[in-house]
């Protein structure tokens, strides 16, 4: 149980570092190889193109980093728990979680009362729940955007750069091998190679935040979470999608879908008479 804690512990340290080191390799990559290769015309220092190719990137960065920023800065835990339960050895829930009724959990992790949690995020530090969940999602829908484009971007600058045809479905799927193997004997440059390893991470990450995306807003659709679904509460779900909808992403939701800013104030009174009935 210890071991297992102490990697839940390492993993939320880190998670984000990760996440920081890639939105910086990113930029970087983007501004001072990508722009000037694949939209840079020798007669004109900035082009339309250019201007719409960035104003996109910065678009998606932008919105995938202030979603991030307001899932942390908006947590979900209770304002008024002050004492931390202590779970026996022998706690039938998560090693991650403790249920204390009224829809309320205590992560070991943040070890922080949480309400309406619906898992604890290692990439953002913190759990999401009742307060956040809204800008998780965003946080997944740009951040998959994001990285998709990158992807896209980045093959185009290969097939500039190093003149290597996409055209085959194969060649991507073949090319990080090849490169591994080029790049051990000497064939390839470092920096060819970290662009190839760059493009599959960007793949990676882009499906699994699109995955992330999906999960959470089928769940929210059904006012439910996903420690519910673990507990086989899948079946059963709490008023209809539109109104639970608007409970997670409020009135002002065009707005949410643009720019990173709250929507909507989260008042979980209903929801918890909804559990108190549930759980009883």
């Amino acid at each position: 149980m210890l071991f297992k804690m102490v990697k839940l512990r390492l993993l939320n340290t880190i998670a984000p570092a990760y996440f920081y080191t890639a939105t910086v390799v990113t930029f970087a990559l983007y501004f001072l190889l990508f722009m000037p290769t694949v939209f840079q015309r020798q007669d004109v220092m900035l082009n339309p193109t250019m201007l719409t190719h960035t104003a996109v990137f910065l678009f998606f960065m932008g919105n995938a980093l202030g979603n991030y920023t307001m899932t942390i800065w908006y947590p979900s835990e209770s304002a008024n728990e002050t004492v931390i339960p202590v779970c026996s050895p022998d706690c039938p829930d998560r090693i991650d979680a403790h249920y204390l009724l009224n829809g309320r959990h205590f992560c070991k992790v943040c070890k922080k009362v949480i309400l309406k949690r619906d898992h604890h995020c290692f990439f953002t530090g913190n759990c999401i729940g009742n307060r956040n969940m809204r800008y998780f999602i965003m946080f997944s829908i740009y951040t998959s955007c994001c990285c998709l484009y990158s992807l896209v971007i980045g093959v185009a600058y290969i097939t500039m750069e190093y003149s290597i045809s996409f055209e085959n479905p194969l060649t991507f799927l073949s090319l990080l091998p090849l490169s591994t193997g080029y790049f051990f004997l000497g064939l390839i440059s470092g920096l060819q190679f970290f662009l190839v390893v760059m493009l599959y991470i960007w793949l990676g990450i882009g499906l699994v935040s699109a995955g992330f995306c999906c999960q959470q807003l089928l769940l929210v659709a059904r006012g439910q979470t996903w420690c519910e679904l673990q507990k086989g509460y899948l079946s059963e779900s709490r008023g209809t999608w539109r109104a639970n909808l608007t409970d997670v992403f409020g009135s002002r939701w065009a707005l949410g879908l643009f720019l990173p800013v709250q929507t909507v104030e989260s008042v979980p009174g209903n929801w918890q008479v909804y559990h108190d009935h549930k759980h009883d």
